[in-house]
C-alpha cells in the first residue's frame, strides 16, 4: 500500500509544506519539509525491525507516518522545528535566513517639499548590500509612481521625490526587498503628522 501526507502551513511570514510518505524500498517512514520548494530538513525512521514481524500491518506503518507527520507539524507552529529533523538537515536550517525591510525615519518623511523614505533590509538582523527595493507610491486619484534604488553597504537606502505634504494624506508606498532570489514585501500608510 503506498500512502502519504501534505500539508502546507504558515509560522509567522513563512509557509512550509511538509510531505511525509513511506520509502516501502529503503524501509523508511520519511517527513520533508520545504520552504519556498527548497527542502530544509526531513525527519526519517526505519521500520526495518517492524518489517520483520508477521504482525505489523500496513495500518500500522500509516498511524507511525501519521504520528510523525503530526509531531513535525506541532514543532512548526512552536517554532521547534529543529528540534526534531535530523541533525545534518537542523544545521541546514539554521542557515535558512529570513529577509526584511524596514522604515527606519517613521517620525520625519517629509522634509522641504520632498518625500524622504530611508528603508533598511536585513537577512536575519543583519544589514544586506545589493537588495533591491521597488517602491509603489499610490496616490489618492492619481496614478501611482514607482522607484527602485539598491541598500548601501549597510543594508540601508533612501528614496527622495517631490512632493507636498498635502498630497500624503490617504497615501501609501508598497516596498518589495529582492535579494538572492528571495523577496519581503511591506505597506506602509502615510499620513501628516501634526505638530
Amino acid at each position: 500500500m503506498i500512502f502519504g501526507f501534505n500539508t502546507d502551513i504558515k509560522q509567522e511570514s513563512t509557509v512550509y509544506h511538509v510531505q511525509s510518505e513511506a520509502r516501502e524500498g529503503e524501509l523508511l517512514l520519511q517527513t520533508q519539509v520545504f520552504v519556498r520548494g527548497r527542502c530544509i530538513g526531513k525527519r526519517a525512521i526505519s521500520y526495518a525491525d517492524k518489517a520483520k514481524s508477521a504482525e505489523f500491518t500496513d495500518q500500522q506503518k500509516e498511524q507511525i507516518l501519521r504520528d510523525q507527520h503530526r509531531m513535525v507539524l506541532d514543532s512548526i507552529r512552536d517554532g521547534k522545528l529543529d528540534s526534531v529533523l535530523d541533525k545534518k538537515d537542523a544545521e541546514a536550517l539554521a542557515a535558512i535566513k529570513e529577509l526584511d525591510v524596514q522604515l527606519i525615519n517613521t517620525d520625519s518623511v517629509h522634509n522641504e517639499r520632498n518625500l524622504v523614505m530611508k528603508l533598511k533590509v536585513t537577512e536575519s538582523g543583519t544589514g544586506v548590500e545589493g537588495a533591491r527595493l521597488t517602491m509603489r507610491f499610490a496616490r489618492a486619484e492619481k496614478a501611482p509612481f514607482y522607484a527602485q534604488v539598491l541598500t548601501d553597504s549597510g543594508g540601508t537606502a533612501e528614496m527622495k521625490m517631490e512632493m507636498e505634504e498635502s498630497a500624503l494624506t490617504d497615501s501609501s508606498v508598497l516596498v518589495q526587498a529582492s535579494y538572492s532570489g528571495r523577496t519581503a514585501t511591506r505597506k506602509f500608510q502615510l499620513k501628516k503628522v501634526e505638530a
